[in-house]
């Protein structure tokens, strides 16, 4: 087992982070560099659950003109496309693989099982949930606090396009603060854009540490299970 600081770690990548450039569909390029570090990772020791959105093939918001749980539940499969294409690619650089979803799919993934999904990692297999809690309403944000408490992992590593929390969007603001390390309760009353309030809370209530970093740059998920300095910490 190399240096790490984190042994069972729930690591949350947008949909739009597997698109690459073309920021929409997968970008297998984009993919592999991702799942070379995640093997990396596991070669290290580290247990890692994956919780994948759907960003890039749908979001909710794009369907205005139908039902709320119309659009999510399309969000909701788009989640299973991208967790089959993560456990393709890191199937194909050796790494066994699981992806387990919130709405039953026999054919191509198992179910959600606590247990289950804890004796995977236990024995090193990447488990990739998808499809959020299941349920419209709530974002791959919550599923992700939600998963990693039932896992019981020692925190959340949320890879974004930004690679910290700031006081307002470092691309419009200049002077935009960047902070090391925040409270949830801060982020909640600064309204900082961290994740959803629902998510944020669940974090604050379950005492789950977040730690927010670039994903743009791969090797910030080895980086972050070393424990280095990147990112800003949630407490």
């Amino acid at each position: 087992m190399g240096d790490i600081k984190y042994k069972r770690v729930l690591l949350k990548l947008s949909g739009e982070a597997l698109a690459g450039e073309q920021k929409m569909g997968v970008n297998v390029e984009t993919v592999g560099k991702i799942c070379d570090k995640i093997k990396e990772v596991i070669e290290l020791g580290v247990e890692v659950a994956i919780v994948v959105g759907g960003g890039n093939f749908w979001r909710g918001r794009n369907g205005h003109q139908m039902k709320r749980t119309t659009a999510d539940y399309m969000g909701i499969l788009a989640t299973a496309m991208n967790g089959l294409a993560l456990q393709d690619a890191l199937e194909a650089r050796g790494v066994y693989t699981r992806v387990q979803t919130a709405i039953e799919m026999r054919e191509i993934a198992e179910p959600f099982i606590q247990r289950k999904a804890e004796k995977h990692l236990r024995k090193g297999r990447v488990v990739i949930f998808a499809c959020g809690t299941g349920h419209p309403y709530f974002t791959t944000d919550t599923a992700a606090v939600l998963r990693a408490t039932e896992i019981n992992a020692d925190i959340i590593l949320l890879g974004k396009s930004i690679d910290a929390v700031y006081s307002a969007d470092p691309k419009i603001d200049p002077n935009a603060q960047k902070y090391e390390e925040i409270s949830y309760m801060d982020v909640l009353e600064k309204d900082l854009k961290v994740m959803d309030s629902t998510a944020t809370a669940m974090c604050r209530d379950n005492n789950m540490p977040l730690l927010v970093f670039g994903i743009e740059d791969p090797e910030n998920i080895v980086r972050a299970v070393r424990g280095e300095k990147i990112g800003t910490i949630v407490r």
